[in-house]
């Protein structure tokens, strides 16, 4: 088994990996490629949840951090949680999932691009490149929302 089968996987940024839902077996994967840091965006409820993915993570030698975010209603506050939690581990690898990936992207390149200071080119990843032309109005106006929020911050 290797990292390229996990559903939609993406290396973001050199200690940063995204992807979709892993199965048990991919996050023993994960925990053998030197991630230490697993983070959950989708909701408890979602396709393929793994009901016990935190102790799961926990006993692999991992931390694990859940940030539940409805799909259909992101929030800033979720955007917080995220940043925070990214900062806390900056110095470790990081493996960040949600079902397919289409969260995590657009997250990621939150943090990288505003937080980071990332190149859009490199913050983008490619599955946000191929979700945005059919991206709905809920995930439009939580990007708009959420570059004005970082961009408010710097300043």
């Amino acid at each position: 088994m290797s990292l390229e089968e996990i559903r939609n996987f993406v290396p973001i940024a050199p200690s940063i990996a995204t992807s979709g839902q892993p199965t048990r077996d991919q996050i023993a994967e994960i925990a053998a490629a030197g991630y230490r840091v697993l983070i959950n965006l989708a909701l408890a409820s979602s396709d393929h949840a793994i009901a016990d993915e935190g102790s799961h993570a926990a006993n692999l030698g991992m931390r694990f951090v859940h940030i539940p975010v409805a799909f259909d209603a992101p929030s800033l506050d979720d955007l917080k949680h995220f940043i925070g939690v990214m900062d806390a581990f900056k110095d470790s690898k990081v493996w960040v999932h949600c079902v397919v990936n289409a969260r995590v992207s657009a997250f990621t390149y939150l943090y990288l691009k505003h937080v980071c200071g990332v190149p859009e080119g490199q913050a983008r990843s490619p599955v946000l490149d191929a979700w945005a032309p059919r991206m709905d109005e809920v995930w439009k106006d939580f990007l708009a929302r959420g570059e004005a929020f970082l961009l408010a911050r710097k300043a």
